[in-house]
């Protein structure tokens, strides 16, 4: 039985269609935006793909919904979902060894730079420790079964460079400025040294901003695009941001999920930079995003002193000439029309939203 659908452009198939998956991947962060436009691409290259969760009282699969298949309905759906948490290593352990998968994605994180000020030891926890937690359960799994050829993904971040000034690349000195930032810097220098000191196959991917539909609504790319679907429908009037003069070289998540697959195919491990090398404000984003609906945003954005954060990265623009070079990787959408294809799906559901508000379901002044 296979059960196929069509999300956009991508058709994915997700079921028992008779043949052998070509490899098995463990994705941990499989429900946010990256783990679920990664498992679209595993899929579609015929992997068996399993994806670690944590246990909550609400689900969080509105991301992978659209490709989960309850295996009640199947003899074998080829995305699974397991619970587990990389704040604890026995749960680690147990679906290595239960899995065995060929391939590794490290994707979860608390992912929230300015979160990361309010709650920085679960954020150091989760982050730093969880990859190591991750990397020596890989360890363990590898010299007990002998399985030497397993390959690990760690998902950096261009956050990492923090002030270091622009253009960043692999050689680029790291100065983190957040806890989240270091935390993924730690994270970075744990893959590094477990691959120079038991040769285990482990490739960071320092990946710059990258945006879609499916970004969490708290980003501020997101929070914008949200607020110009609502106020161009009339169901809010004013954003409230904090530092328009940051920049940011922003890319498409989907384009960005191929490198690190690609990272992976190779013959050696390494770290690659993925970034579009273009740098773009805040400022320049919201003059993109309410002038494709015939907005002016200076009418609708207020500044708030809370959005601020302690230590701010004024300028963040990649170097990915590595990555274009090795891993025949560039990216397909630019900045334009990332943020027209993010608009367009927000004006969509912000005319959603207006149908439960006229009905009296929801308040018309509710913000997401």
């Amino acid at each position: 039985m296979t059960s196929s659908i069509t999300n956009g452009s991508q058709s994915i198939v997700n079921g028992d269609d008779g043949a052998p998956p070509a490899k098995i991947a463990l994705i941990t962060g499989i429900t946010g935006q990256d783990g679920s436009y990664l498992t679209e691409l595993l899929l579609n290259k015929n992997y068996e793909v399993h994806g670690l969760i944590r246990r909550s009282s609400n689900f969080n699969t509105q991301r992978v919904n659209h490709i989960y298949i309850d295996p009640h309905n199947v003899n074998k759906a080829r995305m699974k979902l397991h619970y587990a948490d990389l704040t604890d290593a026995s749960s680690l352990r147990r679906w290595i060894d239960t899995i065995a998968p060929d391939e590794i994605y490290n994707l979860a994180a608390q992912s929230h730079v300015a979160v990361s000020f309010e709650i920085p030891d679960y954020t150091a926890d989760v982050v730093a420790t969880g990859s190591l937690r991750l990397l020596e359960a890989l360890r363990s799994h590898i010299v007990s079964s002998g399985r030497s050829h397993v390959k690990y993904y760690q998902a950096g971040s261009s956050e990492m460079f923090g002030s270091t000034p622009p253009p960043q690349s692999e050689d680029t000195p790291f100065h983190p400025r957040s806890p989240y930032a270091a935390s993924k810097v730690a994270a970075h220098w744990y893959t590094v040294n477990y691959r120079e000191a038991y040769g285990i196959f482990a490739c960071n991917g320092i990946l710059f901003n990258h945006e879609s539909p499916r970004r969490g609504e708290n980003f501020v790319t997101r929070k914008i695009t949200r607020a110009v679907g609502r106020i161009k429908i009339g169901l809010q009037s004013k954003l409230y941001l904090g530092n328009l003069q940051a920049s940011r070289d922003w890319g498409f998540a989907g384009d960005y999920v191929e490198a690190m697959w690609l990272m992976l195919q190779q013959e050696k491990p390494d770290d690659y930079v993925v970034a579009t090398e273009e740098s773009h404000t805040v400022e320049e984003f919201l003059e993109k995003a309410f002038g494709y609906v015939g907005l002016n945003w200076k009418d609708h954005v207020v500044i708030d002193k809370r959005y601020f954060r302690p230590t701010e990265v004024d300028n963040l623009k990649g170097d990915s000439s590595k990555a274009r070079k090795v891993l025949g990787w560039k990216p397909k959408v630019g900045f334009e029309p990332l943020v027209k294809m993010m608009v367009d799906e927000d004006v969509e559901m912000a005319k959603r939203e207006k149908v439960l508000v006229d009905a009296g379901y929801m308040d018309a002044q509710q913000q997401p």
